[in-house]
């Protein structure tokens, strides 16, 4: 049994997750016990220049060095509070704080940076931690994402039902399982790529539209009370990156705030009100991810566990239920692993996996050349 602190703030940049769990076994004999989860919020000025810097704006070299220190003291104090009162974890895995995403394209390397540098984590909290997981799979001509694929393959395969695992953070991402059956099938069918937009374009609006005063739309409250428009959504999927086949990633480098005013021009030709614009929004990833499964998947699934912040916007999990023509949509929490620590609880797991030499990525999901250790290890 191994004690791991699993650190991630993903694309919405809502905060830190930590997530302290339990580990034993190695991939289809997986367990994990989550013994506490928290959200630690960033400063308000750290998000601001986290946002900033996401959506293009230009730093020194010694500027970006204060930002890296700056989300790596983040991460230690989320690190060091999620273990008070539990008897102290002997490994971190930290996600960092993606803050930008080139995947590979022909004659072009893959790129991606993550701040919140794992070496400074580890010789404040004294504890082994494991970072900078997307940098081997892109060496190896993969796209450095998703990650998590493998993870939800040891934690939520089904006997009888195949399953597509769908986080919706910032960006959409899906896990196509197959049933499986025996230890022999593990890997085999299975399926992953970024579907596009999760929250990102939502998030953005309903800042805009509150003046500030709202982040997100709690529950989906907000485009509940609006009318999606179906020809804007219609023309929104034409972008090439749905129609795009995988192995493929994105990130708030192509869905970005000048992508959503270009939008939002385009609205005012149908004169919607906020709410309308809101809904269309949200139906835009619904569509996608429906989009992305008929015209991606061998077939449609049997189950789909929504995680992420996305699976509490109730107002999206209908509209993608109906999507996908009532296919039963449930939360991960309803197969017994928590919706909201999912995402920690996977780098938990890779860097559990990285201390233990097993290879954490699926290059079928991918598309590296090979299977290989993720993650670079700091010793305090």
């Amino acid at each position: 049994m191994t004690r791991v602190v699993g650190l991630m703030s993903g694309t919405s940049v809502d905060g830190i997750d930590a997530a302290l769990v339990n580990i034993c076994g190695q991939e289809i004999d997986l367990e994990v016990n989550l013994l506490a989860f928290e959200t630690y919020s960033y400063p308000a000025d750290l998000r601001e220049q986290i946002l900033a810097v996401c959506a293009g704006e230009r730093l020194t070299v010694e500027q970006l060095a204060k930002l890296d220190d700056a989300i790596a003291t983040a991460f230690t104090q989320a690190a060091l509070n999620i273990q008070q009162g539990h008897s102290p974890a002997t490994l971190i895995g930290s996600h960092g704080q993606t803050v930008f995403h080139r995947p590979p394209m022909p004659d072009i390397l893959g790129y991606s940076l993550q701040l919140g540098r794992g070496e400074l984590i580890a010789q404040r909290t004294n504890i082994a931690t494991i970072s900078n997981f997307r940098a081997a799979d892109l060496a190896i001509g993969g796209q450095g994402a998703p990650l998590v694929p493998k993870v939800d393959l040891c934690l939520l395969s089904d006997a009888q039902q195949s399953r597509c695992v769908q986080n919706i953070g910032g960006m959409g991402n899906v896990t196509f399982l197959p049933p499986l059956k025996t230890p022999e099938q593990l890997g085999v069918g299975v399926q992953g790529w970024d579907t596009g937009p999760g929250n990102v374009l939502i998030d953005l609006a309903v800042q805009q539209f509150s003046d500030g005063q709202q982040t997100y739309d709690r529950d989906g409250a907000w485009a509940a009370s609006g009318t999606p428009c179906q020809a804007l959504v219609d023309q929104w999927l034409t972008h090439p990156f749905f129609a795009e086949p995988p192995p493929k990633s994105t990130g708030r480098e192509l869905f970005s705030p000048q992508y959503l005013q270009s939008r939002l021009q385009e609205a005012q030709a149908h004169q919607l009100s906020e709410a309308d614009i809101i809904a269309t929004l949200t139906e835009l990833t619904a569509a996608s991810i429906a989009l992305n499964y008929t015209q991606f998947l061998p077939q449609l699934p049997d189950q789909v566990l929504l995680a992420g912040g996305g699976s509490l916007n109730h107002y999206l999990r209908q509209r993608l239920t109906l999507r996908l023509g009532g296919i039963p949509v449930l939360t991960t929490d309803e197969v017994g692993l928590n919706a909201d620590a999912k995402e920690a609880i996977a780098f938990a797991v890779l860097a559990y996996w990285h201390h233990h030499q097993i290879p954490g990525n699926l290059p079928a999901v991918t598309g590296a050349k090979r299977s290989t250790l993720l993650g670079t290890c700091h010793e305090p």
